[in-house]
């Protein structure tokens, strides 16, 4: 591949490339996921040292949801007390907020009085902030068992299950030959399955509903076939475009390699199975472009909008398998790598092979099944009051800094 080293820019590593690889590997939440109900673990506060910018008085409305107002000194304790990233705090007092509201309208209160009792067992610091994290956590918990209790069933259509996640057709066809002629779903399950509930189940997901089904495996798709299915039989290898696993396949060419300090110049496609990355790699050594099949192919979200470009990087940004190959002395430049498994990267898209073993129309769902089933009920009651509550914050950057400061400063940060 003909390129101008001579003319080609030297570019640092950027925050912006980096911010791809941090966006990669994190998988999406709801708005009011199942994280809500460890809202007090420790992510670590952004800040320390950062310059104040302009100064904003405590008692500035920063904060509102409907006819609520939570002023910058709020703000700043719950900085303190959560240590999450900025903006993620502003959803948290905002979420809180709307889960009282929401609560109290269904007669389900926790009084302050209550709230610092609970407190107390915890130790302190004690402040308004501390008190409404503690008071949000019992509300859930009341929510669960005094309202949400008696809106999912006792009773449903369940059917007992085994399935198994791979990453591509041909590797669902070898597998469903073998359990067609050995059986062994348990064993193959273990060894291949790219979903870490049916990996750890070991393909046997037991008696479940439809919803838990879906929550579970986090696939509508599954839910749908299965309870469509005829027990006993094996299905053909069923395409989950969206599905998420945890491995994928780069084809990586360097061109260009520095020693001091060590970094290289990167152009990779990341790719959902070993299959499609040596059709893509067949592609390239044809002549295509390496820019045109990024875009069109790669999962990588920055190799797709850059056309593979990956810029300069040094070891440690990207995983381990990647840099193997990339910093590997003895390999010249430009030269295109074979399909390097990487399980360190997230990509979507694979089959399930299903088996129903037994069909019940009426069977008792288990009590953490039903615990699922409440959890998600709260998620869609809390989005949809989140949705129609007048929600708003009037933090700038600069205030944002501000207070971020201000609450590491009073940290001893």
């Amino acid at each position: 591949m003909d390129k101008n080293k001579a003319e080609k820019p030297r570019r640092e590593v950027a925050k912006r490339q980096l911010s791809h690889w941090q966006l990669q590997r994190k998988r999406q939440r709801w708005v009011f996921g199942i994280g809500i109900f460890i809202i007090v673990a420790s992510l670590g506060i952004i800040g320390g040292g950062w310059c104040i910018t302009q100064y904003q008085p405590l008692r500035e409305s920063v904060i509102k949801v409907n006819d609520t107002e939570f002023n910058m000194d709020y703000y700043v304790k719950m900085l303190q007390v959560l240590q999450y990233p900025a903006d993620e705090v502003v959803r948290v007092i905002q979420q809180n907020e709307v889960i009282r509201q929401g609560a109290e309208r269904l007669g389900i209160i926790v009084s302050n009085e209550v709230a610092d009792e609970e407190l107390k067992s915890h130790g302190p610091p004690f402040n308004d902030a501390h008190r409404d994290v503690v008071r949000t956590q019992m509300l859930i918990g009341r929510l669960l068992d005094e309202y949400f209790e008696q809106e999912i069933l006792f009773f449903d259509e369940q059917r007992q299950v085994m399935a198994m996640f791979v990453e591509s057709d041909s590797q669902a066809a070898e597998i469903r030959v073998r359990l067609e002629v050995d059986g062994g779903f348990t064993e193959l399950a273990g060894e291949f399955s790219l979903d870490g509930f049916t990996k750890g189940k070991k393909g046997d997901l037991d008696w479940r509903t439809r919803d838990v089904l879906t929550l579970l495996l986090e696939s509508s798709i599954l839910g749908e076939y299965v309870f469509d299915s005829k027990v006993g039989v094996l299905s053909q290898p069923i395409y989950d475009e969206a599905k998420v696993k945890g491995v994928g396949y780069w084809l990586i060419e360097v061109l260009e390699r520095e020693e001091d300090p060590e970094r290289a110049y990167v152009q990779a496609i990341l790719l959902g199975s070993e299959g499609e990355a040596q059709e893509i790699r067949a592609k390239l050594e044809a002549g295509e472009g390496f820019a045109t099949l990024a875009k069109g192919f790669s999962q990588l979200q920055a190799a797709g909008i850059d056309g593979g470009d990956l810029e300069w990087l040094t070891p440690g940004i990207v995983s381990a398998a990647f840099d193997e190959f990339v910093f590997d002395l003895e390999l010249g430049i430009e030269v295109l790598s074979e399909p390097i498994r990487d399980d360190m990267m997230v990509t979507t898209g694979g089959y399930w092979l299903v088996q129903v073993l037994s069909e019940d129309d009426n069977r008792k769902i288990e009590d953490e099944d039903r615990y699922l089933l409440k959890a998600k009920a709260l998620d869609e009651w809390g989005t949809s009051l989140f949705d129609k509550s007048d929600v708003e914050d009037y933090l700038d950057d600069d205030k944002q800094l501000w207070a971020i400061s201000r609450a590491a400063k009073e940290l001893g940060r």
